[in-house]
């Protein structure tokens, strides 16, 4: 991807927009998911990362316009056509019909709702953490669907049903990657 912002340049946009905690921190869990999953499919790391980090970039202001507006903002600011499908693909089936093909969309397509499914199990646990939080604990929620009710089991299915991969693998790459960043996430508990 030629000339794709810097990390500050999307975190500056990213907080353009946005302003809730909640938000950020979605970002930051997302961001962190993608920076590490593209060892896992060979990817730039840097480029995923803020692809990641950018994905609801319209959420909070234009939420009725969900990965429209972002379109719209992305290319207004001059970023690679290629990013801008990237960031739209992660809504398909919901409020975009930009279905993922690259891997890089496959993936931000399917931890995009996880990384909710997992930050709120890491939020229940006694220790209120995802440093000793484990696979089954998320499979064990999961089934529950009252628990953390917005997030779309379905999407992350899907979404690993494009990757081959398992939801339970899946998970645990999650997790791996959400955890050198729990402070920042509000998630290392007591331990942290």
């Amino acid at each position: 991807m030629n000339n794709l912002p810097s990390r500050q340049q999307a975190w500056e946009l990213l907080c353009e927009f946005n302003k809730a905690d909640r938000t950020l921190k979605h970002a930051l869990a997302v961001e962190a998911v993608m920076r590490h999953m593209a060892g896992r499919y060979g990817g730039d790391a840097e480029q995923w990362a803020v692809i990641g980090l950018v994905h609801d970039l319209d959420f909070e202001m234009f939420p009725d316009q969900h990965c429209q507006k972002t379109q719209e903002i992305l290319r207004q600011r001059g970023w690679p056509e290629e990013a801008v499908r990237a960031v739209v693909s992660h809504g398909w089936g919901v409020c975009s019909d930009v279905q993922p093909q690259s891997d890089l969309e496959k993936v931000l397509y399917a931890v995009d709702e996880l990384t909710g499914l997992v930050a709120a199990c890491a939020l229940v646990r006694p220790s209120k953490s995802i440093l000793d939080l484990e696979v089954k604990s998320v499979k064990k929620k999961w089934k529950e669907k009252s628990f953390a009710a917005g997030v779309d089991r379905g999407v992350i299915e899907k979404g690993a049903g494009l990757l081959n991969l398992p939801v339970e693998e899946l998970i645990a790459e999650t997790i791996a990657a959400m955890r050198p960043v729990a402070a920042q996430l509000g998630l290392a508990g007591s331990q942290g």
